[in-house]
């Protein structure tokens, strides 16, 4: 049995990926670290910060620490953080996005991506960006920013936070793919569906996909 570790910043992001791991890999054993002051902190700097990084990177060892065969971050604005964690640990280390901007490029053309913490934008288009150049793809990117619909979702708000966002998916209708930034916007998956003439990806179900794949792969190596 293969033991995840799930890093988040906010507690929204928690009932997303436990839903996904129930729904694509059930058997795998989920433990979970909440730093819920690391979104605050980085939306009032405005920046990753040096010191923000290294508390993503302490997270990261403190899980491998205790026993992860992979980790997974489910926040996507300190992907550069992140990636330093993934150079220097020795087991499998995701970026929230990652997978689901991969599974984006497969696709290819023209890709729309909503989103609702607008701090993660910049760092998320200059991601997709460079993975399109590694891959050389020449997918394009157009982002959305759903207003109102975070503070719905700190507010407690389910049912708006899903509806803004479903109805948003309409204005990016001439897209061959949408993605919901992040892994708190996967609740209203089913409702963007309804609205979208595409394909819609979300992060948690990405990202379980890539964790199952890579970690057999793994274990057939060993074998």
């Amino acid at each position: 049995m293969k033991r995840i570790a799930l890093i988040h910043a906010v507690p929204a992001a928690m009932q997303p990926i436990e839903d996904a791991f129930k729904a694509r890999w059930p058997e795998a054993k989920r433990t979970n670290l909440l730093d819920d002051s690391l979104a605050a902190d980085r939306e009032k700097a405005g920046r990753l910060t040096s010191q923000m990084s290294e508390r993503i990177i302490s997270l990261a060892r403190y899980a491998v620490s205790s026993g992860a065969d992979a980790v997974l971050f489910t926040c996507s604005a300190f992907g550069e953080a992140i990636e330093v964690a993934a150079i220097t640990l020795p087991v499998p280390v995701l970026k929230p996005n990652e997978a689901m901007f991969d599974a984006a490029l497969k696709i290819g053309g023209r890709i729309g991506m909503l989103a609702t913490f607008a701090p993660a934008v910049a760092s998320m288009e200059e991601e997709f960006s460079e993975m399109a150049g590694q891959r050389g793809s020449a997918a394009s990117l157009e982002t959305l920013y759903v207003r109102g619909a975070r503070e719905a979702l700190m507010a407690g708000e389910l049912e708006k936070h899903d509806s803004l966002i479903a109805a948003a998916a309409s204005g990016l209708a001439h897209c061959n793919a949408i993605m919901l930034a992040h892994f708190s916007m996967a609740t209203a998956d089913q409702q963007t569906r309804h609205n979208a003439t595409c394909a819609v990806l979300t992060a948690p179900d990405s990202a379980v996909v890539r964790l199952r794949s890579t970690l057999a792969r793994t274990n057939a190596t060993q074998v």
